[in-house]
């Protein structure tokens, strides 16, 4: 039950962090105050709800792994689920094997516990 809770906890702040993040992105490029303060609503609540989770999530687990799961996990989906399939913003090689680099990264952080 702990493993599916910390799980679900980290899912949640992940997809908080993609919504939040192209909420910010769509109300950045929105025109017209209405729909740029609607995206800014989305944006900004999504954020508050991952930032919700990831307090929920550090009872269950220490800091540094949280945060290195949140927020690596959360570059890592913002870059490949929001840049590139939402919004088709190309990614180089380069950038991809920055991608790689910083998914071994979590996994050696996560091994250490």
């Amino acid at each position: 039950m702990r493993t599916l809770t910390i799980g679900g906890l980290t899912l949640a702040n992940l997809v908080f962090t993609v919504v939040s993040n192209s909420g910010l992105k769509l109300s950045a490029s929105s025109r017209g105050w209405q729909r740029f303060l609607g995206w800014q609503i989305v944006g900004n609540l999504s954020g508050l709800l991952g930032v919700l989770a990831f307090t929920l999530l550090l009872r269950f687990i220490s800091l540094y792994l949280a945060y290195a799961l949140t927020a690596g996990l959360g570059f890592l989906c913002v870059q490949i689920i929001a840049a590139r399939f939402i919004f088709q913003e190309p990614i180089s090689m380069v950038q991809w094997l920055g991608t790689l680099l910083i998914a071994a990264g979590i996994i050696t952080i996560s091994w250490g516990k």
